[in-house]
């Protein structure tokens, strides 16, 4: 008999945002279970029975959330989102479920673990531009990293780029390790969490895979493939 597919949460607004994501974990195999702050009922029944969580894109995080009061160039927020995903992400790691988060979701694992953010950063993103405002940018991934280990290290790639916040050296919570680099302006890339093993954090947007390098379509193998084995007690 074969394992069942894993399931796994993906967060979100709205179901529409959650689409590419959700086609992208369902080509692999992957079942999912898209969580809105509009139908949260908390995190125990969220996440029942959930092997894997994905933190998507979307609008900024509330500034209110690392201490900051919102500067002019501050986007849409959403509270409500903000406290569900905090929830079922700390929940995600006691438990060390894996976990990938893409964009805003990487800007949230670092505001998560006590980091900040850069409220708007130029050159990430083109407002009204031809591809709904993706960039494209070279990242440099670092060796002996996590994300390294999936795509390769030591090499720059050519990524898309869809964001107008982030975060630097400065901004990075202490307890997280920066795994790539945009190699000219300083912007990290990518996050990982030396005491969790299956978070794995990144700034481009997979989910558009002819904007990314095959390699960095790895990422969701990545998440389907160990959440199920998270899902079938098979990790190591």
């Amino acid at each position: 008999m074969s394992a069942a597919p894993a399931i796994i949460a993906v967060t979100a607004t709205s179901e529409s945002e959650a689409r590419p994501y959700v086609d992208a974990l369902t080509a692999r195999g992957g079942e999912v279970r898209v969580l809105t702050a509009k139908h949260f009922a908390g995190v125990s029944e969220a996440v029942s029975g959930v092997s894997g969580l994905l933190l998507c894109g979307g609008c900024d995080i509330d500034p209110a959330r690392y201490g900051a009061e919102a500067e002019p160039a501050t986007g849409k927020t959403e509270p409500a989102r903000d406290e569900m995903e905090l929830a079922v992400l700390r929940d995600a790691l006691e438990r060390n479920m894996p976990v990938l988060a893409i964009c805003r979701g990487m800007q949230l694992v670092n505001v998560a673990f006590g980091g900040t953010l850069l409220q708007d950063i130029p050159g990430h993103v083109e407002p009204g531009g031809p591809n709904d405002g993706s960039v494209r940018h070279e990242v440099y991934v670092a060796p002996g990293s996590k994300l390294g280990a999936i795509m390769g290290a030591g090499a720059v790639y050519k990524t898309n780029s869809l964001h107008h916040q982030g975060l630097r050296e400065a901004q990075r919570a202490p307890e997280l390790m920066a795994s790539a680099f945009h190699p000219h302006d300083g912007i990290v890339e990518a996050l990982e969490s030396p005491a969790h093993p299956w978070l794995m954090a990144v700034q481009c947007h997979p989910e558009r895979e002819d904007e990314v390098p095959k390699s960095f379509r790895k990422l969701f193998d990545w998440l389907a493939g160990w959440s199920g084995r998270f899902g079938a007690g098979d990790m190591p």
